[in-house]
This record gives structure tokens, sequence and C-alpha cells, in this order.
């Protein structure tokens, strides 16, 4: 029998699958035919085959390697397009959308050298919880409220980049500290 871990076509993963699909989907309703309410409707739509991936992976045993990098990529690809979708109608949304992009790559990096070096990944933390809830929030609000006054989107915004900034700063310290104390160990037994 086929380790579960193993496992390449799953629920999970082809709701992930579905979920990149329907990016250009969103792309093209945002962007091209300026139709906000049907891109906003695919973004939950979207946002719910992520519960739902996840709910049937844990009750149902359906956790995969292959889900374990096609999910987050899924969620993060959907996230970097909805928000430079938004660039298009809000400027400043380009600060929010630089900073998880470079804190995505940062802590991909990172994430790798954890991997090879501890042989753990990455955990989420309170803080990464929560800076995701509120950009979702964010996200959320400024596709359905098309007419958004402009002090409730930059203040939306600036609440944003400072959790996703606060949220950055402390992934990158445990992690790092995680690798040295890994380092630290290691040059202890060698001694």
């Amino acid at each position: 029998m086929q380790n579960s871990m193993n496992k390449v076509i799953t629920v999970p993963n082809i709701l992930s699958v579905i979920r990149l699909c329907l990016i250009p989907v969103i792309i093209w309703e945002y962007i091209f035919l300026e139709n906000y309410f049907w891109a906003a409707i695919t973004v939950v739509i979207s946002g719910a085959t992520d519960v739902v991936d996840g709910f049937i992976a844990r009750k149902f045993n359906m956790v995969s390697h292959v889900g374990r990098i096609l999910d987050p990529a899924a969620d993060k690809l959907t996230q970097i397009a909805v928000i430079a979708c938004l660039c298009v109608r809000f400027n400043m949304m380009i600060v929010p959308l630089a900073i998880l992009v470079v804190k995505e790559l940062v802590n991909g990096i990172i994430a790798l050298k954890m991997l090879k070096t501890t042989g753990k990944t990455i955990n989420s933390e309170w803080h990464g919880k929560l800076a995701t809830v509120f950009l979702y929030l964010m996200i959320t609000v400024h596709l359905f409220w098309v007419e958004i006054p402009l002090v409730v989107s930059d203040t939306m915004i600036g609440v944003s980049i400072a959790l996703m900034t606060l949220s950055f700063v402390l992934y990158v310290i445990k992690n790092l500290n995680a690798i040295n104390q890994v380092k630290i160990s290691v040059e202890d037994e060698v001694e």
C-alpha cells in the first residue's frame, strides 16, 4: 500500500490546482472585463476551495508532500495576483504587494536552508495567521466595496502593511535562530 504522504492525486491537491486555475479568471474579470463583482465572487470561491481542501486533507488523512507545497503556493500566488489586480485602482496596494513578494522569497530561501539544516519546515505562528486574516479582509473589502473612501482604503492598507512587516520580521528572527541553534549544537558535537 502506498504511503498517503506520497500520493499526488488527492481531492485536496485537485482543489489546489483548481485554485491555481482560478487565478487567470480573477485577473481577466478584474482587469480586462472590469467586472469587480464577479472577480470578488471568484476570489471567494477560491478561498472556499482553500478551506475545503484543508478540512478534507486533515479529516480524511489526505495530507501529502505535494499538497504541502501546492496548497501554500496556490494561496500565495492567488494573494499576489489579487493584490496586483487591486494595484490598478489603488496605488498604495503596491506596498503590500512588494512586502508579500519579498517576504515569500526570503522565507522561501530561509525555509530551504532550515529544511537542509534542521530537517524541519517553517510552522505558522499567530502573527502570520493574524497578518493573513487581515490581508484577506483588506482584499475582500477592496473587492466588494468598489467606491471605498480613500481614508478607509489607506487605513486598511496601512494596518495590513504593519502586520505583514511585523510577521515577516518575527519569522525571520525565529527561523534564523533555529538554524543557528543547529549550527551551534553541531559545532559543539565536533569539538
